[in-house]
């Protein structure tokens, strides 16, 4: 099964280990937000892979926010 979460991001259980990736790529939403996190810059991004554009950046941080804004914590006694 293949779900596009927007028109930039799918998950394919045959792509990446179902992991979420730019639509036609197999870079995973979670490297994308890993560069970011180490201080890339969204050029620095763009120039070594250059089959992403802004607006993939862009989907990738908005996915991360959609996730954590539904995230519930639980929590466990023990």
């Amino acid at each position: 099964m293949n779900m596009m979460i927007d028109d930039r991001i799918e998950i394919n259980p045959k792509k990446m280990g179902g992991k979420p990736v730019i639509r036609g790529t197999r870079i995973p939403v979670y490297f994308i937000l890993e560069l970011l996190a180490n201080g890339w810059s969204f050029e620095e991004i763009l120039e070594s892979y250059p089959q992403l554009t802004k607006e993939d950046i862009l989907a990738a941080i908005r996915y991360a926010s959609m996730i954590l804004k539904e995230e519930q914590y639980v929590e466990v006694s023990g």
